[in-house]
């Protein structure tokens, strides 16, 4: 895994957020929910997870996924 970056929800992305997340992660802001994204990597695909308990990715199809975390 290769460690990405931080955000604060409300800010914008940075750079390094793939546009294909974009939407689904203004979709969770939407919400209401305060707290901070995080950007990582893992087997080349990009996972921008939320203190919220939210996760959005690309699964290996190329779907946007965003869900809360699973216990």
């Amino acid at each position: 895994m290769q460690l990405g970056t931080r955000w604060a929800a409300g800010s914008e992305p940075p750079a390094s957020v793939p546009a294909s997340l974009r939407p689904a992660i203004a979709d969770v802001e939407a919400q209401g929910l305060i707290g901070h994204w995080t950007l990582t990597w893992l087997e080349g695909r990009a996972i921008a997870e939320f203190d919220a308990g939210w996760e959005v990715f690309q699964t290996a199809s190329g779907e946007i996924v965003a869900r809360p975390f699973e216990d």
